[in-house]
């Protein structure tokens, strides 16, 4: 059972790897393709439209469309993924398989961004070729991630197995059968609408939102904006286009490395997940800080390939590829921490606490992108410090509480 457990944990990893190369390769460079497009309808639009078959032929109407779509679907796969990690593990495993997931899901950043710097570095316009090239080789690796999900096997608890052994042919028609089926779907989607709204009540969600809600904007900020104001640096010259990609593969250096040490290495779960969020918190201000100085403020904002404003500082490539880890190791330690406490605390119901978690990450993913066109770096940079401050206090609530409540138990 435990070998079987780790198979699908990997297998699930794999999927998420060949899927969101493709996802997060395009979120990186989309903001610098829509902008190359001679089109003044796509300008400062900010929508993740993720789904990278829309850039090989691309039209204003279709990213809206498939914008939605994306968003439907993700909502789906998240939910289906924590439920799945959650029946995979126990208490005792439960930071070892997040962390072992996180790093493989962040692999992900590497491969597609390692083949945006070699196409692009040195270039001043993307080509049409050159998009329809990148596109149509996301799309067949976003498959086949998905047709390995095809390989994951349902884990039974032992008396269930002894059951399904001493079962014969069914008594009932194949209709009767997937009528019964639907019908127990249905009330079984009814009733964890219910459980989502139960848990919306609850004190712990409510804190944990904060917290939720950060990690929305900074997975905006990082996957998205920062590649485009790296981009638009003038300073950077023929390299800034390239740069995107490099930037993209050290995000995720600092995503794996965050994955594997505070989920594989870390063993004391109480003293791990505040000590971790808060170094989530100091690291992510620090890159903050060096952004600011390093950037300039209209890099998110300019219209055309380049930037206008000084930053206090020169750009230099190697402060902004440092913030670019940065970036990827404060991510990893909000992420990890937030599967694991809601992993420890609603084990029971795991689908209905990851739902809401990618609901609320999603709900402020999405008004990040869509403000990030608009907002000069500096109210952005404010905008996720006060978040980010307020969030990790929540989090340091949470655990004091669950805690508190492990001690009650343990008395009695």
């Amino acid at each position: 059972m435990a070998d079987l457990r780790i198979y699908n944990v990997v297998i699930l990893g794999l999927g998420f790897l060949f899927i969101f190369t493709a996802f997060t390769t395009c979120g990186n460079i989309e903001q610098t393709i829509v902008k190359s497009l001679d089109n003044d309808t796509f300008t400062g639009s900010g929508y993740h439209s993720g789904y990278v078959a829309v850039f090989i032929t691309p039209s204003t109407w279709s990213f809206y469309f498939t914008s939605v779509l994306i968003g439907i679907g993700a909502a789906m796969l998240w939910t289906a993924q924590g439920h799945f990690l959650v029946e995979n593990s126990d208490a005792s495993t439960i930071n070892r398989n997040t962390g072992m997931f996180w790093a493989l899901l962040q692999c992900s950043m590497l491969f597609g961004n390692l083949y945006i710097y070699f196409d692009w570095n040195g270039r001043i316009e993307i080509s049409d070729r050159s998009r329809k090239t990148i596109f149509i080789g996301l799309l067949v690796t976003s498959v086949l991630g998905t047709l390995s999900f095809l390989a994951l096997r349902k884990t039974l608890p032992p008396e269930e197995e002894m059951l399904n052994e001493e079962e014969g042919q069914p008594l009932l028609s194949s209709r009767t059968m997937y009528k019964q089926r639907a019908n127990s779907a249905v009330q079984d989607a009814k009733s964890e609408f219910k459980t989502i709204l139960q848990l919306l009540k609850t004190k712990t969600i409510l804190l944990l939102s904060c917290c939720m809600a950060y990690s929305g904007l900074e997975l905006s900020f990082y996957s998205g904006v920062y590649g485009t104001c790296i981009g638009a640096t003038t300073e950077f010259g023929a390299a800034a286009k390239g740069l995107i990609g490099i930037s993209g593969i050290v995000v995720g250096i600092g995503e794996i490395v965050g994955g594997g040490v505070f989920g594989l290495v870390c063993k004391n779960n109480r003293f791990r997940r505040t000590s971790v969020v808060f170094l989530g918190m100091v690291v992510h201000f620090v890159a903050f800080y060096l952004i600011y100085l390093n950037i300039p403020d209209d890099a998110p904002v300019v219209l055309k390939t380049s930037t206008l404003n000084k930053p206090y500082l020169t750009p230099s490539i190697s402060i902004a590829l440092l913030c670019s880890f940065l970036l990827g190791l404060g991510d990893s330690c909000f992420n990890t921490q937030l599967y694991s406490i809601l992993g420890r605390v609603y084990a029971e119901q795991s689908a209905p606490a990851f739902a809401i978690f990618k609901f609320i990450q999603s709900i402020f993913a999405a008004v990040a992108f869509f403000y990030s066109g608009y907002l000069l770096l500096t109210w952005q940079l404010l905008i996720m410090v006060i978040l980010g401050f307020t969030g990790t206090l929540c989090f340091f609530m949470v655990e004091r509480i669950q805690n508190f409540s492990v001690d009650l138990q343990q008395e009695y």
